[in-house]
């Protein structure tokens, strides 16, 4: 027997528009949306009068349970799609991201596993960590075979996961011919690795040496390269967690350019300066290094231009979490700090405080880049990232007026610190359905461990490829994305 739920007097918002409505599910799928819809006999009813429903949201950056900097971030697939259902977040997109030499299946398969005991729905991007004809062909069964359209390439991480420009032009004509987008953290690790030497020397030994050793030129230097390199190409290019001017405005030329470029950045650096990195108390300090670092105010105001203007398309969180033992391994050495934050519980209440509350966004521009516009660039929309019929039902019931206090005595995630401590919200989550499953409702979280499904992305087709390597791209409009998604 069908199971109904019909969501009743409440104010959709979209990506495009908001307007009163009631939202009827069966099952996991969204069946209708209107004015006095009639609930069948023994569906269940959510009162959403006051409130907006508004499509899950879609966090296209974590890592969870990370191997990193010799230690594993502490949320695990578990934990962290669930303090994401607490936030709203009803799908979230990881990097399965293989050792140097270690194979791209053999990768996935192990990001596949630790995956199982997900509540909330996932999918992965693969990054590219070195090459060879192997990779290749390995990218064309991903796409094929796997669901998967993104490659991830590190410009940072020297020694590590780092990769040269030569790679950068192979892996990016690769996904240039099986329609994949290509993704770049953008730093220039050669410098960033000659600063973190230079700095460590002067015996500047704490988090403070962090920021100092990434400066806003070498992630804007790096984020014009591979712009550069994907413009020549011709495939399109996805920045992750542009956190500066000079980062934002190598986007915003390529965009003029006429290229496919998207800028993402990520709620914290929306929000948090580059002070925190003198506070005395070095526990403090430590939890807020990550990479790219919090930077001076006035990039914040230049973030917000460019989420304003259409250069910063998606807001997420690179959530990867590291408990004060383990930020302690870089205790008289910040270069042995593992880098991370939290930040998916959070998100969406403090983009929505911070943005819709201040006057900077519309509730409907807050659903496009918390949500609808990650569904349209890696290929799922309308499946997600949408309140229409035949959508999956990934809802989310918002009360604009909720207000909460920000804290790691009340949060979700498995982490003992929270970068937004003592930080005053107004606008939360009251219900967070799951494909038609409630996982968060009344302040009352009920995860259900492996009810997470994978989310194939199918890449895109032949036009919207010949397209890119014009250099002409365009976002796809509601037909073309209707032509590429299944």
């Amino acid at each position: 027997m069908a199971n109904h739920t019909l969501i009743r007097g409440g104010t959709v918002v979209t990506a495009e528009r908001s307007w009163r409505a009631d939202v009827l599910v069966c099952d996991e799928s969204i069946v209708a949306v209107g004015p006095s819809l009639e609930a069948p006999v023994g569906a269940r009813t959510i009162d959403a009068d006051g409130a907006l429903v508004m499509p899950g949201g879609i966090d296209p950056h974590v890592h969870m349970e990370l191997p990193f900097m010799g230690t594993v971030s502490v949320d695990d697939f578990l934990s962290g799609t669930a303090c994401a259902a607490a936030g709203g977040t009803t799908m979230v997109i990881d990097f399965a991201i293989p050792a140097p030499q270690q194979s791209l299946l053999e990768t996935y398969a192990i990001w596949r596993e630790r995956a199982k005991k997900a509540t909330a729905d996932y999918s992965f991007h693969m990054a590219i960590t070195w090459w060879s004809p192997e990779v290749a062909e390995q990218m064309a069964v991903l796409t094929r075979e796997h669901g998967i359209n993104s490659f991830k390439h590190f410009m940072a991480y020297k020694n590590a996961i780092m990769v040269d420009d030569a790679t950068l032009i192979s892996s990016f004509e690769c996904a240039r011919d099986l329609g994949a987008i290509c993704m770049v953290h953008a730093e220039n690790g050669d410098l960033v690795l000659r600063m973190q030497q230079e700095i460590f020397a002067r015996g500047i030994h704490g988090p403070e040496g962090h920021p100092l050793s990434r400066p806003p030129m070498v992630e804007g230097e790096a984020a014009n390269r591979a712009c550069q390199i994907a413009g020549i190409i011709g495939v399109p290019l996805y920045v992750v967690h542009t956190s500066c001017r000079q980062a934002m405005e190598a986007i915003a030329r390529a965009k003029l350019a006429g290229q496919r470029v998207y800028g993402e950045s990520l709620v914290q650096h929306l929000v948090i300066d580059d002070s925190v990195y003198r506070n005395p108390d070095w526990r403090q300090s430590a939890h807020h290094v990550m990479s790219p670092p919090f930077r001076a105010p006035e990039h914040q105001a230049a973030l917000w231009g460019g989420l304003q203007g259409g250069t910063i398309e998606v807001i997420g969180t690179d959530h990867c979490t590291f408990r004060t033992e383990q930020k302690a391994m870089g205790n008289g050495d910040f270069r042995k700090i593992p880098n991370g934050t939290g930040g998916l519980e959070e998100r969406m209440s403090v983009l929505w405080h911070h943005g819709v509350r201040s006057g900077r966004l519309t509730p409907s521009a807050f659903v496009a880049a918390t949500s609808t516009n990650a569904a349209r660039i890696f290929n799922i929309y309308p499946k997600k990232g949408a309140i229409a019929v035949g959508s999956d039902a990934d809802i989310v019931v918002w009360d604009p007026n909720a207000t909460r206090t920000l804290s790691a005595k009340t949060h979700h995630s498995r982490n003992d610190f929270n970068i937004f401590e003592g930080m005053e919200v107004t606008g939360g989550a009251a219900v967070t359905m799951s494909r038609g499953t409630v996982l968060w409702q009344g302040g009352n979280l009920t995860p259900r461990q492996g009810h997470g499904r994978y989310i194939n992305r199918p890449c895109f087709g032949d036009a919207t490829r010949s397209q890119a390597i014009r250099n002409t791209f365009t976002a796809p409009t509601a037909v073309e994305r209707q032509e590429f998604v299944p």
